[in-house]
């Protein structure tokens, strides 16, 4: 009876698992986290300020409203930052076929989109292509890219205030409350 060897091939300058097309990239930057999507030959796709004014890599370029959708190689979007395959939410949602994920993503190199801090950032970019989550359910994709973690905090902060207002209200209503007199 034949065995089976399972190999892993590793990605040549930091001795990692080579991601396989469709790959999230969590990339490790000062300050927050960037995200891209693997898709062939040591290349992903990625957003990027869409002019010279912000540097790419840098904190400054999340202020930008729009992004431009660039094709790189994984190298080159490091910017000496570790980084690792982070497919986190494949066990929430079911991905689409690699060569959805592939199409889909090609489709969109060199295009401009919108981007925003809370609603559109690289995160929820990517999750998009591979799992193809509308706008409507971007908040719930993640906590990373930026400031969207602090965002989603100040939402829960306010939920959670809003409760506990809402309970004391209830008991001040309770308690002011004419009550019934039983013989």
């Amino acid at each position: 009876m034949g065995r089976i060897y399972l190999s892993l091939t590793f990605f040549p300058s930091q001795d990692k698992p080579r991601p396989r097309p469709g790959d999230l990239i969590e990339i490790f930057r000062i300050g927050y986290e960037h995200w891209a999507i693997y898709v062939e030959d040591d290349c992903v796709v990625h957003l990027a300020p869409p002019s010279e004014e912000f540097e790419v890599g840098s904190i400054t370029s999340i202020f930008s409203n729009r992004a431009v959708v660039k094709y790189s190689r994984l190298e080159d979007v490091l910017h000496g930052c570790s980084w690792k395959i982070n497919n986190k939410l494949d066990g929430t949602y079911l991905p689409f076929p690699v060569d959805k994920i592939i199409q889909r993503t090609k489709n969109m190199i060199n295009k401009i989109v919108q981007y925003s801090l809370i609603e559109g950032n690289c995160e929820h970019f990517v999750n998009d292509l591979r799992y193809g989550a509308g706008e409507g359910a971007s908040l719930r994709f993640g906590t990373h890219c930026s400031m969207n973690h602090y965002a989603l905090q100040v939402e829960h902060v306010l939920e959670e205030g809003a409760k506990a207002a809402g309970a004391v209200i209830s008991a001040v209503v309770d308690s002011i409350r004419p009550k019934s007199i039983t013989a």
